[in-house]
């Protein structure tokens, strides 16, 4: 498994961080990846086992992702990977779209010139990736994947309410894992390139109506791709 080469790879930077962080930080990327398959039971004798570390510190990591939602527990049977469902993800994406059409609202009325240079920066990575990738989306997916949460973070980071920020940033996450989960061809689906500049151009203008109704589309238009990906798997799997 990949993530137990990332863990015995950190060297000197694991002085800098606890022990828990490291485990953490390991099972969640695995998890959101979908390296770690949904409802993958996750032993805590293995996983000690697996990672060289002691019982407690595994139960404390994967109480961390409890609270994300991305590990499950029920009664004494254990923790799992948590499932996956077609209305999971149309929940997330609601939810999602509404936080973030609220905190771009927000960035336009509160953002200066520093948050407008850093979110003309973002974009112009990400615009650029986005016209070099065609015809060579599956390699470059992952890098498609980090410049596009930095655009979407860039365009809010004017946003002054910290609650609204936090719950936002863990259902993109989950959002993300769908996305690895479903789209098993890893190409993007749909011209994402238009769209985002169309947001970009509506919040450059500081058209706060525009750029809201543009971000809640933009994120909705991942459903029907999604959905029918995921539908087909999950049939496969029944």
């Amino acid at each position: 498994m990949a993530f137990l080469k990332d863990i015995n790879e950190f060297g000197d930077e694991s002085q800098s961080r606890t022990t828990i962080e490291l485990v953490y930080g390991a099972l969640r990327q695995a998890i959101l990846s979908g390296e770690i398959e949904p409802e993958s039971r996750l032993r805590v004798e293995v996983l000690r086992k697996t990672f060289g570390v002691g019982a407690s510190t595994v139960r404390e990591a994967l109480s961390r992702l409890l609270v994300e939602n991305l590990v499950t527990t029920e009664g004494q049977r254990g923790f799992r990977a948590a499932i996956v469902s077609v209305q999971d993800f149309k929940n997330i994406v609601e939810m999602r779209a509404l936080l973030e059409a609220q905190a771009v609202r927000e960035s336009i009325a509160n953002g200066d010139d520093e948050w407008e240079s850093g979110f003309v920066a973002a974009h112009h990575r990400l615009a650029k990736i986005e016209v070099e990738m065609a015809g060579r989306e599956e390699q470059a997916v992952a890098e498609w994947e980090a410049r596009n949460r930095d655009f979407h973070n860039a365009m809010i980071g004017a946003c002054t309410n910290s609650w609204l920020l936090n719950f936002r940033e863990i259902l993109y996450s989950h959002s993300i894992r769908y996305l690895h989960i479903a789209l098993t061809d890893r190409t993007i689906p749909r011209d994402v390139r238009s769209e985002h500049q169309a947001i970009f151009d509506a919040v450059i203008a500081r058209d706060a109506d525009l750029a809201e109704k543009l971000t809640l589309e933009h994120i909705r238009r991942s459903v029907p791709v999604i959905e029918k990906r995921l539908s087909a798997r999950l049939d496969v799997a029944e």
